[in-house]
């Protein structure tokens, strides 16, 4: 039997694993199971605490919904900063390390502010051409690939097919990207869609994108900090950030890292 603990970060939700004691190693098959709605748990993502290095106070490793490990998870990250503060607390801040480099997390109350890595690979003003359309679209890596494109009426956006598009097209490939499809609301204000890579779907939310599109809207408009993200799941996110010359610096995320119950299951 495996212990566990259902979280969610803003209607992102994740099956969270104290693996401290590295007892368990799980297969793809067996990640996917977790996530499985209808056959297991049900999430967005499973999230293992595991022993770190002197560099930080644990290790977070992060797999998507289809089994497949990733290098980083933003509201993820805010949810294994509570589950951290539960069983090996209480902290004010704590680091962990992830395949995206450190992230420190900060609490307030019932939200967590991450410290996150350096985004890279900012590229404006790409047009892709996809479903018949030509989106002008933006690119941004804030420790897992993300393309952000801006529309006009965000409900209609054909999120899924769109999503799938963009996150299969052959200038992201290799690995592929995830997609945010943006619309402002008020100056310093935004809403976002999200189609997830290895969830393979629109997400109530996701961090990651949630700080790329935060960064890209603040670099066309020349929007202050903080940015302000409303997702799909309700919540309001906030993106904090320097703008030093042409880069951003100490880039921030605030928000939700609820839990929702905790149990037991048994894989094969």
């Amino acid at each position: 039997m495996v212990e566990f603990t259902k979280m969610n970060g803003a209607g992102n939700d994740f099956v969270l694993i104290d693996n401290r004691d590295g007892a368990h190693k799980f297969s793809r098959q067996q990640i996917a199971f977790l996530c499985d709605r209808h056959r297991g748990v049900g999430a967005d993502g499973v999230l293992l605490v595991e022993s770190s290095t002197d560099l930080a106070d644990f290790r977070m490793r992060y797999f998507n919904s289809d089994g497949g490990e990733a290098e980083m998870c933003g509201n993820g990250a805010r949810c294994f900063a509570r589950f951290l503060d539960t069983i090996a607390g209480p902290f004010s801040e704590v680091r962990f390390e992830t395949m995206a480099g450190l992230i420190q997390a900060a609490f307030e109350g019932n939200l967590v502010r991450l410290a996150m890595s350096r985004p890279q690979r900012l590229a404006l003003r790409r047009t892709l051409d996809i479903g018949g359309s030509k989106l002008l679209s933006h690119s941004i890596n804030t420790g897992v690939p993300h393309v952000v494109t801006f529309v006009e009426d965000l409900g209609a956006t054909p999120v899924q097919q769109w999503g799938a598009q963009i996150r299969y097209h052959e200038a992201f490939q290799p690995g592929g990207t995830n997609a945010n499809f943006v619309k402002e609301l008020a100056p310093g204000k935004i809403a976002i869609r999200t189609y997830e890579r290895g969830v393979e779907a629109e997400t109530l939310a996701c961090g990651t994108g949630v700080t790329a599109s935060g960064l890209i809207y603040a670099e066309l408009s020349e929007a202050r900090s903080p940015v302000r993200v409303l997702v799909q799941g309700g919540d309001w996110l906030e993106v904090g950030f320097q703008k030093i010359g042409n880069n951003f610096e100490e880039v921030t995320l605030k928000g939700p890292a609820d839990f929702v119950f905790e149990g037991s299951i048994e894989i094969g």
